[in-house]
């Protein structure tokens, strides 16, 4: 099935994971996206850890899949007009080089623009504001952003999230990005450029700790797995030594005493509401450890899901990649790649109603499509040999 993207192409200029992960989606979608690399080393995942057997970069693999790679110096002035006959031809332009990188090379969007080109800039921290020249990480943006200081147990020390958040919703976030511009232009024939900052997409990220410091002035603090304004909602200890997860609402505070059969409290008046389980909250969660310790972690769950209390396990990925939901809605697929073989993939999570998964591209060798793509902009052989030649290529 043809891909919604299908007919626009995407000039890929980003490296590492934010950006790269979005460009991947589009490919994923439909889109034709051409990634400049640098000859020789190409992004600078291809050589992050982990490492396949024919030395292949299992981070690359994540997120580049579908697109073409094209090397180009872009510090020589040969290589920028090349890019430059890419950007003529390309409905998208993604990059992710601090501000002015691209200005310095002739490649930004005052460079680029047509009327109808979309332009997407992904930086740490935007194109503006005192910060905009700053390098950042994915766990800086953590600790910058106050996401670090909200992640851990009460008791214990700020801690990162367990996957790349910054990197990942940073991301989602460049998407939008390309779709909202595409979709501007669909209306008004017009393009723009587009500014995504890591760091204003973490603090976007916290709308219910802002309401909560907006509404009551109280700096939100760690509370482990536990809501701070939801009671039961946490991670439990069963007897087995394995955890689960129940988040309840007050229709599910009856069901949930009762198969603990913790009748006193389903007799407590104050507590059928959510705001009074808050306020005795250390009475509550007692409670409930005591009873859920008493159970071993999978006959409960099942127990809890029959009574239609919202409870799972807490997985490891391994396990949770392994379930039957998850075998049957098709989240891994694999790809063939000329050097490592078959490899599996974490799918592109949308699918049309009825439809098939979306299909798992695979990821390109470093500079594999160089020579097509030029010669798709008119190129001759002898041309392309003299940029290679020169360095400009490999």
């Amino acid at each position: 099935m043809t891909g919604p993207l299908a007919g626009i192409t995407v000039l890929d200029f980003s490296r590492v994971l934010a950006a790269p992960l979005a460009t991947q989606i589009l490919a994923e979608l439909g889109a034709t996206v051409v990634k400049v690399e640098r000859p020789g080393t190409g992004d600078e995942t291809r050589g992050f850890e982990p490492r396949l057997p024919h030395g292949e970069s299992a981070y690359f693999f994540a997120f580049n899949r579908g697109k073409k790679s094209v090397t180009l110096d872009l510090k020589d002035p040969r290589g920028q007009e090349v890019a430059r006959k890419l950007a003529a031809e390309a409905d998208v332009v993604v990059e992710n080089f601090l501000p002015g990188a691209m200005d310095r090379m002739g490649l930004g969007y005052a460079d680029l623009a047509r009327p109808d080109l979309v332009y997407v800039s992904a930086t740490g921290f935007g194109q503006t504001g005192p910060d905009r020249d700053r390098k950042g990480y994915d766990t800086v943006f953590q600790a910058l952003s106050g996401v670090m200081a909200m992640t851990g147990e009460p008791d214990g020390p700020p801690s990162k999230t367990g996957i790349p958040v910054a990197d990942l919703t940073s991301g989602l976030w460049v998407v939008i990005a390309v779709l909202s511009g595409l979709a501007g232009r669909a209306a008004t024939g017009r393009g723009r450029h587009l500014d995504v900052s890591m760091m204003d997409v973490q603090l976007s990220l916290h709308a219910l700790n802002a309401a909560r410091l907006f509404a009551l002035g109280e700096d939100p603090v760690r509370t482990g797995t536990e809501h701070p304004g939801r009671v039961p909602s946490a991670a439990f200890q069963a007897g087995d030594g394995e955890w689960l997860h129940i988040s309840g609402s007050d229709q599910h505070w009856g069901p949930l005493c009762a198969v603990l059969e913790l009748d006193d409290l389903a007799a407590d008046p104050v507590l059928r509401g959510n705001s009074g389980r808050v306020e005795q909250r250390a009475r509550v969660m007692k409670a409930l450890r005591g009873a859920i310790a008493r159970h071993d972690r999978d006959a409960l769950v099942k127990e809890l899901r029959a009574a239609e209390v919202p409870a799972g396990a807490v997985r490891s990925v391994r396990e949770a990649l392994a379930d039957p939901h998850a075998v049957a809605r098709g989240v891994v697929g694999e790809f063939t790649h000329p050097a490592e073989g078959t490899f599996p993939a974490l799918r592109t999570p949308l699918r049309e109603t009825g439809g098939e998964p979306t299909s798992v591209g695979t990821p390109p060798r470093l500079g594999a499509d160089t020579d097509d793509v030029l010669a798709g902009l008119g190129l001759g052989p002898a041309e392309i040999e003299g940029l290679r030649a020169a360095g400009v290529i490999r």
